[in-house]
């Protein structure tokens, strides 16, 4: 009897997290992502056959355990460069990034003080924080700690933190068509961004080449279970697939339900295609009507209603609301329609006219 994978369609958590983690635990990840991704000729100068990774799992003064993280370093001259891979792999936008970069950096700099683990000269090393990112929407959120913190007299300026991270946007990398050949990183983030089950064989069947002598076996296993665990139950949510155990065994079953696969992947993709740009529509209604309460009754009344606005789901309920907002005698009105709106009535508001 076939054994079938019960896993769950996976998002962003712990299974997703640690698959990354276990492709990037190897050499020819990093290597490849340093090569391929961060600008500058720098890079080359780098003695990548050093690449070393370090214990993730530091403790802080106040004993929190950073278990999750992954960090690697490699000889720059005399010295270490560490590299501080983010691997929870944002799915989403955060806003605050940089403020986590800075406490992560902070706790790692204070174990290598810790360990004595500095350079030649008794300093600290230099750290390279990367953020991958694989989600949807462009990466908005600031780069650097300096943009999260409001402006102050210039003398206080050198003592401001300037924090930075290096993010790589995946989606947008990969829609630009610039991706470095025969690079596996490169090959992770196409199969991230791949549109057809056609595109994903063609990729895999170059990672099959690629990793085809003996002491990649690690690195194909990481892969196939990445696309186990992660990639598969992502991209059909509900569909029953043999557990696989090796790239081959990845290609050959892909190859051979290609055709029923591409039906399905486009039912998927219409539908949700279909879900997103309904909640497109709704987000576009929601800005407007904040932007049009902002302008009537002031940006007090707006702050208020925002998050409000964010629980109406209806269209047709977003219609009645910017109703109500133009014949409202003032913003306590209309916000008290906001906090009545129910699954399915009609607001209006009364003037007494």
């Amino acid at each position: 009897m076939t054994k079938k994978s019960t896993s769950a369609p996976v998002g962003h958590g712990p299974t997703h997290d640690s698959s990354y983690k276990l492709l990037y635990s190897h050499v020819a990840m990093v290597s490849d992502l340093l090569q391929g991704f961060i600008p500058g000729t720098w890079v080359d100068e780098l003695d990548l056959t050093t690449l070393e990774k370090c214990n993730g799992s530091y403790v802080s003064d106040d004993l929190r355990d950073r278990a999750d993280d992954l960090i690697w370093r490699v000889r720059w001259g005399r010295d270490w460069l560490y590299v501080y891979l983010l691997l929870e792999f944002q799915s989403s936008i955060d806003r605050w990034m940089a403020v986590r970069i800075q406490t992560y950096l902070g706790l790692l700099y204070q174990d290598l003080i810790r360990t004595r683990q500095l350079s030649t000269a008794g300093r600290l090393p230099p750290v390279l924080s990367i953020v991958p990112y694989n989600g949807a929407d462009p990466w908005n959120a600031a780069r650097t700690l300096d943009d999260l913190i409001e402006s102050a007299p210039s003398v206080l300026r050198e003592y401001r933190p300037q924090q930075a991270y290096f993010l790589i946007d995946e989606q947008r990398v990969a829609e630009q068509g610039n991706l470095p050949q025969r690079n596996l990183s490169a090959a992770l983030f196409r199969l991230e961004a791949s549109r057809t089950p056609a595109e994903v064989l063609t990729i895999l069947q170059a990672l099959v080449e690629w990793l085809a002598a003996q002491e990649q076996t690690g690195l194909r296993r990481a892969f196939t279970v990445w696309l186990n665990r992660v990639f598969l139950p992502k991209r059909l949510p509900g569909v029953e697939f043999e557990s696989l155990t090796d790239l081959h065994e990845v290609r050959n079953m892909l190859s051979n339900r290609v055709e029923s696969w591409t039906d399905q992947w486009k039912r998927e993709g219409l539908e949700q295609g279909l879900v997103q740009g309904l909640e497109q529509g709704r987000q576009e209604m929601r800005h407007l009507l904040a932007r049009q309460a902002r302008h009537r009754f002031g940006p007090m009344i707006a702050a208020q209603a925002e998050p409000l606005l964010m629980a109406v789901t209806d269209p047709l309920q977003l219609e009645d609301l910017g109703d109500a907002l133009l014949t409202c005698p003032d913003g306590t009105a209309w916000l008290r329609i906001l906090h009545q709106v129910r699954p399915t009535p009609t607001a209006g508001c009364k003037t007494g006219r």
